[in-house]
């Protein structure tokens, strides 16, 4: 019923998102008597503003056509190098005139409400000196209901699946949410004799939620498993391929988003208002690239949003030694010939500082060489994978990581 609702509310938009679009082009439009007329800026930025709050935001495009590779600009295909009915696997094939020895790299994207391409600055600057796959995950609303479930341990099943197909010599980085299956799944490996990834980078992911709880943290421990199973599960209405599909649907998880810090994002709109009036455009793009991204969600299926509460935020069961996945104890005392890097940000309001870097404490049996902690000063959660610091901070010492235990090569 409550997506129903709000495809319905969606749906009665409809005459006043025309109605807008065509007010804006009257008052924004060089050749329109109107666009000269008095209070025509304000007119014309109000509109837009209007239909950037009601629009849907489609997932964003990668944007990654090229890549400069030792002074080379080289070209960039993204090629499905597996499919499953809940993820795809990418190839990032850079078109390099000759072959190079360079890492291959599989990066874990979160699936926390936001597409895959919100790691895209973290592929692109990977892109220069490692070979990169990445997992893009599906919106639950578009996966038939005749696929099945998908639970954590189906998460877990595909990263093993995934850093099967890619070993020997592959290295992992997880981006926040998947630390917690990303662990599992070596641990697994490991404990069944399977190739193991030479190194794993967790960046910013809740593998002791108990440390530094932050809002999100909270949230999970005010309330109990069945007021989220009652009040944020719904099913996919009949318009979509996942029709009656249970789901954590986006537009309610864009809801806690913005919830977290609603005063920023109010000040963000009303400054993008007062760009837009004084015709600087430039800002005005900066402000609609962001949320482009910000703004695009995707569906969670419901058994995996459970799960993850209950399994990460409730139980804290990784931390405690007591989390299983198919029935199985999962064991990071067993980790012993995969390096491990762990990056916080020490501004991170999504996963406090601490929570990441438990994995050391976990994966006890990995030698003291083969370990490294960074804690960016200065960094928030989204810092950590993406803009300046990452680039200019974060990258280096992660390239360098994984340089040197690529050069070990002791699990090949």
């Amino acid at each position: 019923m409550l997506y129903s609702l709000y495809e319905a509310h969606h749906q009665l938009l409809g005459p006043w998102r025309q109605f807008a679009e065509a007010t804006r082009g009257w008052f924004a439009h060089p050749f329109s008597p109107l666009a000269w007329t008095p209070g025509a800026r304000r007119i014309a930025a109000g509109s837009d503003l209007f239909l950037r709050i009601t629009q849907r935001y489609e997932k964003p495009a990668w944007r990654i056509a090229e890549v400069r590779v030792r002074g080379l600009t080289v070209p960039v295909a993204i090629e499905t190098a597996a499919t499953k009915p809940f993820c795809r696997l990418l190839h990032f094939r850079r078109g390099l005139a000759e072959p190079r020895d360079d890492p291959k790299v599989l990066v874990v994207a979160p699936l926390s409400g936001h597409h895959a391409t919100l790691v895209r600055d973290t592929v692109r600057t990977l892109l220069a000196e490692h070979d990169v796959w990445v997992t893009d995950w599906a919106d639950a609303r578009m996966v038939p209901l005749r696929e099945g479930p998908f639970h954590l341990d189906d998460y877990v099943d595909y990263v093993r699946e995934f850093i099967r197909l890619l070993s020997p010599g592959l290295h992992v980085i997880s981006v926040c949410q998947p630390t917690v299956p990303v662990l599992a799944a070596v641990a697994l490996m490991a404990e069944d004799g399977e190739p193991a990834p030479r190194s794993m980078v967790m960046m910013g992911g809740p593998i002791d939620a108990r440390r530094s709880p932050t809002a999100v943290n909270s949230l999970a421990r005010r309330h109990s498993y069945g007021w989220f199973e009652r009040n944020l599960i719904a099913r996919v209405p009949p318009n979509y391929p996942g029709f009656m599909r249970r789901v954590y649907p986006g537009f309610l998880q864009h809801l806690g988003f913005v919830a977290m810090n609603p005063a920023r994002h109010l000040e963000a709109h009303w400054e993008y208002f007062h760009r837009l009036v004084r015709g600087d455009d430039e800002s005005a793009e900066k402000h609609r690239e962001f949320y482009d991204e910000y703004n695009a969600v995707l569906d969670l299926p419901a058994e995996y949003y459970l799960d993850t509460v209950r399994t990460v935020f409730q139980e804290f069961a990784l931390a405690r030694g007591r989390m299983l996945v198919r029935g199985r104890l999962v064991r990071p005392s067993l980790v012993r010939e995969t390096a491990l890097f762990t990056v916080e940000g020490e501004l991170d309001d999504i996963s406090g500082n601490g929570q990441t870097e438990a994995a050391h404490a976990l994966c006890l049996n990995i030698p003291g060489p083969m370990r490294e902690h960074l804690r960016a000063p200065g960094v928030g959660h989204y810092g950590i994978f993406s803009g300046r610091r990452w680039r200019e901070t974060i990258y280096p010492r992660v390239r360098d990581f994984i340089r040197r235990h690529d050069a070990r090569g002791y699990s090949s």
